[in-house]
């Protein structure tokens, strides 16, 4: 079973020591470019009007990411700059970004990143809004990321046949990944 969660959702988690000290809470989620590893996250002070930290969390770093709180060993974590020199973050925000097939469909445009949380964290899908290609437009859909695929800074390719697996839920994407991979003998 694999863990999904959206990118948007880990925005704005606690950052918690194993000693309970509450250091931080998480502002961006920084992908590698290529392959859409996760490899950490840049970090604001907590409270409402707190604004970015120059430190930054590597996903290395990570004792355990739950539901409520991402959990580190201790409150030493390197500068922002070190974490984001280890990106390249060009063309890389892929929020509103088009999703085209490969055979030149528009399916709509991205919302959110779906994120698949384990040992080495990676994009795994993409929330998007549906356009004409995908009735009714405007509802909003998950899709599964194919390990081949293009992203340019405006638009997001994908095989054709992402399209026949878009659905509302977060679940039933995990299910379609693991089948994915089971047919195809990918292993993430």
């Amino acid at each position: 079973m694999i863990t999904l969660v959206r990118a948007t959702e880990l925005i704005g988690r606690p950052v918690v020591t194993l000693a309970g000290d509450d250091i931080a809470q998480i502002k961006d989620v920084v992908f590698a470019a290529p392959g859409g590893h996760l490899i950490g996250f840049t970090l604001a002070g907590r409270g409402r009007f707190a604004g970015p930290l120059d430190r930054a969390l590597p996903w290395d770093r990570v004792h355990g990411a739950g539901r409520d709180a991402i959990i580190v060993s201790d409150g030493e974590l390197p500068t922002r700059d070190e974490l984001v020199s280890r990106a390249d973050l060009r063309n890389r925000d892929v929020l509103g970004d088009a999703v085209l097939t490969d055979a030149g469909t528009a399916l709509g445009t991205v919302t959110d990143v779906v994120v698949e949380l384990g040992v080495a964290p990676q994009v795994a899908g993409y929330q998007i809004r549906t356009g004409e290609a995908l009735p009714p437009a405007g509802r909003t859909v998950l899709i599964p990321l194919p390990e081949a695929m293009s992203v340019s800074g405006e638009a997001v390719v994908v095989a054709a046949t992402v399209a026949q697996h878009a659905t509302e839920d977060l679940a039933a994407l995990g299910a379609t990944i693991s089948s994915y991979r089971a047919r195809t003998g990918e292993s993430r």
